[in-house]
């Protein structure tokens, strides 16, 4: 959690409605705003969580008659970003009429067929199976939240009684019971049976509202969830978790606990299937991770089915002692731990499988806790990684609530099962789309704010990996993180600034990579620089920096990834950005040249021992990679002009000429290669080199 999150999760929700701007909008825009109200604050649903609906008049495209129409946000999505499009919209008199199709709870999956039949305006966006729990509620506006502070009253062993002493008859209650066309019926039934009654409480659940004008339903969802925080805050016992059984460790030795942890972790569950990882040390989290009750409410699960979709049926703590740290002891019981959860998982799963139930699915935990450290979340993407720990904190609040003022009750283990392998759940697994080449990667790429370093993130990134950036330049660092952050969103790019000729930079930027995203797949050492001068004016600084960077440089990142990639045990890949210069001797540039053959070499050194662990190591070439380069834009054109006797604006043209192709090299041909060398594509070939010089018989290689 932020800090920007916790402190609005300690400020009062207020209502952020306004009139002036209400006035402006057609009812499906009413719909659209209140929506995005709501989903903009966490504490009134979480990401992807909850759902609001309205009922409204429209014309009939066939008949050109008024007729009633149901706008609910449909499957997928999220409320804060949700647009127009991103809305079912259904006859109401057809969903009415499906009530005559109904054949009973042991047919519920089916209603589900029967809804894109209902569909208005041959709308495509499917609608979600909490449709009919929207549908048939006698009110024109109903919003479905998951707060925190209602989710702990409905998890606990006394929610319906609690129901009744906090909103003094405002709400009802209905038991828990599985989202789906029967509960509609329910909610149908009591919120008719009792027309007084602003919602409902669902057990172990949520909160569903209504209200004649999308202001009053909006209001009355943002009075009832200030209603439960304030009588919790009045009544919790106090300490929460029954107090602290462990100290927490300093913010610096809980990242590089953490650091250490990931990788060993990620490599040991993403053998299969690659995973991301994310690391959560704010205050809820320390709070729950180094209490007394930790083990036992770890043990019950979550109660809220959209917590325990993301989170699965409970996390695994592992063993830490923060008061006496030992990480290599940490280390080391990993493998008997996550063998003892998957064992546990497989056992769950044979207990509660029905004949219908897919084929297991992956055994590993996706939320990990250690105490005095935080919280480690994995899964297929950052993203998920991340709304997975913001979930399981939704979960240690609804823990924190439930347990001060009664007992916190989990999901029931069948329940929890017969949501998880809901074969309408399973059927929304097979229809996501085919993972891209690099999902589930991790690049380093280094000289990150050049033209090429850049033209690599963004191949990458559009691959599906994620990129750490580092360079020396933290301005331009930054504005190339903003720019690349703008393309692919904020879950999957980071940036360190960082010199590379410095170790303990080395060591701080790989650490960084591996508590940002988990470990560390892909290197792409691009840091680079150019010199040319005669032999005779080659000064021993000139021939030093050329040195530090581009040989003790390439030495120090290829050796800190080597042992993170080592570590992980799951291979990975290095490209090394070379040059024609490392193939080729050039008059002038003495230093320069030599250091990229050193560079090369290297490389190759790396790529024999590498081989044993699964790591592969290659070179690309470029050639005069002029457009977008700050190497060309700086005194290099200048020196590379004088030596070839001509002018420097006409340096493009002149290397265009002098290929064997004619064509002039562009970063994103460099970055097209990269890719190539790091993907699966290559997954056979190590110890090479591509030249993408458009052509140089000179740098052939032999």
């Amino acid at each position: 959690m932020t800090d920007s999150a916790q402190a609005q999760s300690r400020a009062p929700i207020n209502s952020l409605w306004d009139d002036a701007k209400a006035a402006t909008l057609s009812a499906p825009e009413l719909l659209l705003y209140r929506s995005n109200l709501l989903g903009s604050d966490l504490r009134v649903t979480n990401f992807g969580g909850g759902n609001t609906s309205a009922k409204i008049i429209q014309q009939d495209y066939l008949s050109g008659l008024d007729t009633e129409v149901l706008w609910v946000k449909g499957s997928g999505g999220d409320l804060g970003s949700i647009k127009l499009d991103g809305f079912s919209t259904l006859y109401m008199d057809k969903l009415r009429a499906l009530k005559e199709r109904y054949r009973g709870l042991a047919h519920e999956d089916e209603m589900v067929d029967y809804l894109p039949h209902c569909t208005f305006n041959l709308n495509p966006r499917a609608a979600s199976i909490d449709t009919p729990l929207h549908a048939y509620i006698q009110r024109a506006h109903v919003d479905h939240m998951h707060p925190d502070a209602i989710i702990a009253i409905a998890a606990c062993k006394n929610s319906r009684q609690l129901t009744e002493t906090i909103f003094g008859g405002q709400l009802g209650w209905l038991a828990w019971q599985r989202p789906g066309y029967d509960l509609g019926l329910k909610l149908e039934a009591l919120s008719t049976q009792q027309p007084q009654l602003k919602g409902i409480i669902l057990e172990g659940h949520g909160l569903f509202t209504w209200g004649d004008t999308a202001k009053s339903c909006y209001e009355t969802t943002l009075e009832m969830i200030r209603l439960a925080e304030q009588w919790l805050a009045e009544n919790e016992r106090q300490p929460s978790f029954g107090g602290a059984k462990h100290g927490q460790l300093d913010a610096e030795a809980r990242a590089a606990v953490a650091a250490k942890v990931m990788p060993a972790l990620r490599g040991r569950i993403g053998k299969a299937e690659r995973k991301l990882g994310h690391f959560d040390d704010s205050a809820a989290v320390l709070q729950f991770v180094c209490s007394q009750d930790l083990p036992a409410l770890a043990a019950l699960g979550t109660s809220c089915p959209d917590h325990f979709l993301r989170t699965k049926i409970r996390p695994l703590v592992l063993d830490f002692d923060p008061a006496q740290p030992d990480v290599d002891a940490l280390l080391a019981s990993l493998d008997a731990k996550l063998d003892a959860y998957r064992a546990d998982y497989a056992a769950y799963y044979e207990r509660c499988k029905r004949p219908t139930s897919p084929a297991m699915r992956d055994a590993n935990p996706v939320i990990y806790l250690i105490p005095g450290v935080g919280m480690l979340s994995f899964a297929k993407d950052k993203a998920t990684a991340r709304i997975a720990a913001e979930f399981y904190v939704n979960a240690i609040n609804v823990m924190r609530g439930a347990n001060g003022v009664d007992q916190y009750v989990g999901l029931p283990e069948q329940e929890a099962f017969d949501i998880e392998y809901w074969l309408l759940e399973e059927a929304k697994l097979q229809r996501m789309p085919k993972p891209k080449s690099l999902a589930g990667r991790v690049a380093l790429v280094t000289g990150g704010a050049g033209g090429i370093g850049q033209a690599v993130a963004r191949q990458l990134l559009a691959e599906g990996a994620c990129v750490m950036l580092t360079d020396i330049d933290a301005e331009a660092l930054e504005q190339a993180r903003l720019a690349l952050t703008k393309a692919a969103g904020k879950d999957s790019v980071a940036a360190v600034r960082g010199d590379i000729t410095a170790e303990s930079q080395v060591e701080s930027l790989l650490n960084a990579t591996a508590l940002r995203f988990g470990g560390l797949d892909i290197l792409v050492s691009n840091a680079g620089i150019a010199s040319a001068a005669p032999l005779e004016d080659t000064t021993l600084e000139i021939w030093q920096r050329n040195q530090n960077i581009l040989v003790t440089g390439y030495f120090l990142v290829g050796r800190g990834a080597f042992r993170l990639m080592k570590q992980q045990g799951i291979g990975g890949s290095m490209v090394f950005v070379a040059s024609k210069n490392g193939l080729v001797a050039s008059a002038g540039a003495s230093a320069y040249c030599t250091a990229k053959a050193a560079e090369i070499h290297l490389a190759r050194c790396i790529a024999l021992e590498g081989a044993a662990v699964g790591v592969r190591v290659n070179v690309v070439n470029p050639d005069a990679v002029i457009r977008g380069s700050r190497i060309w834009d700086g005194k290099w054109k200048e020196e590379r002009a004088a030596s070839n006797k001509i002018d420097s604006d006409d340096i493009e043209e002149f290397y265009r000429q002098r290929s064997m192709l004619k064509l002039s090299v562009l970063p994103e041909d460099i970055a097209e290669a990269v890719y190539f060398l790091a993907s699966d594509k290559a997954g056979k070939s190590t110890g090479n080199v591509i030249n993408v010089d458009a052509g140089n018989a000179a740098a052939f290689t032999r």
